[in-house]
């Protein structure tokens, strides 16, 4: 991908000079009197517990090596063309794009969703509108699921702000609220079908990107492919269970992936995103 010497984004939020990790009470006689005078005086004592509960304490300095720092780059570029091809595309349809944040970090992280670590992966949180990537991830991508290439990273950063896009547009909300009412079985299908739109999202960013910017070099896109072969949840079942079990997919098969970011890739038709009316 070409993004070397190129503008970065000014929404990247770096912790990875934190250390987040839950802090537990230990429950004693002080604990509870303080709780016992915050409700007398009528007030709530969730924030205070909360607080007592989980914390993050900043460690410092941030240690780094020159291919980690280039990764930051990159990342930041990637974001920025995110920004400008979704602001672009909303802007077609006399809406605003709100950017969200990315944030870097190291094994944890606090976001509005909850305590998470990066054995998770990265992921998008609707709380605070704020994409969530450990840069490890970006080696292990290789690593564990042999996913080569820049673009490789930049199909996964730009899945992550299609969950975006899909939050603007009230369709994390209209997913949530369709969930409650479902068994197990039923809830992953759903969610499936919401995360190969996030993949069709990512294709039709590249397919903007490319005809604005001209990004892509040869074999940038069999990368993506590739890493949304890697993980889909049948070869992620086979590689570590050992077999497939439908019921409880919740990203889509490789074939699924590879097909919806493909399309997304070839229309950059919005118009071509309904995964949820789509026969899966």
């Amino acid at each position: 991908m070409k993004w070397q010497g190129r503008q970065g984004s000014g929404n990247v939020e770096d912790r990875r000079g934190m250390s987040t990790g839950r802090m537990v009470a230990g429950g004693g006689i002080g604990t509870i009197v303080i709780v016992l005078i915050v409700l007398l005086l009528g007030g709530d004592p969730t924030p205070l517990l909360d607080t007592m509960q989980t914390g993050t304490v900043e460690s410092g300095q941030i240690t780094s090596t020159p291919e980690e720092e280039e990764m930051v780059q990159f990342v930041s570029v990637v974001l920025e063309y995110t920004e400008i091809v979704w602001s672009k595309i909303f802007a077609g349809s006399d809406m605003t794009y709100r950017q969200p944040k990315l944030v870097l970090f190291r094994d944890q992280v606090q976001s509005a969703c909850g305590f998470t670590s990066a054995a998770s992966g990265p992921f998008y949180c609707p709380g605070d509108e704020k994409v969530y990537i450990d840069l490890a991830f970006c080696d292990q991508l290789k690593t564990k699921f042999g996913a080569y290439g820049d673009f490789a990273v930049a199909y996964v950063i730009a899945h992550e702000i299609g969950h975006h896009v899909q939050n603007l547009l009230g369709i994390l909300d209209q997913v949530q609220s369709q969930r409650a009412g479902m068994n197990e079985k039923q809830a992953n299908q759903l969610t499936v079908r919401l995360e190969l739109q996030a993949d069709f999202l990512s294709g039709m960013w590249a397919h903007h990107a490319q005809k604005m910017m001209d990004i892509l070099e040869d074999g940038d896109i069999e990368e993506a492919l590739n890493a949304a072969a890697a993980v889909g949840d049948d070869n992620l079942q086979m590689k570590y269970q050992g077999r497939v079990i439908p019921d409880a997919f919740t990203h889509g098969t490789s074939a699924q992936r590879k097909e919806w970011f493909r399309k997304g890739w070839v229309t950059g038709d919005f118009g071509q995103a309904d995964t949820f009316k789509a026969n899966i």
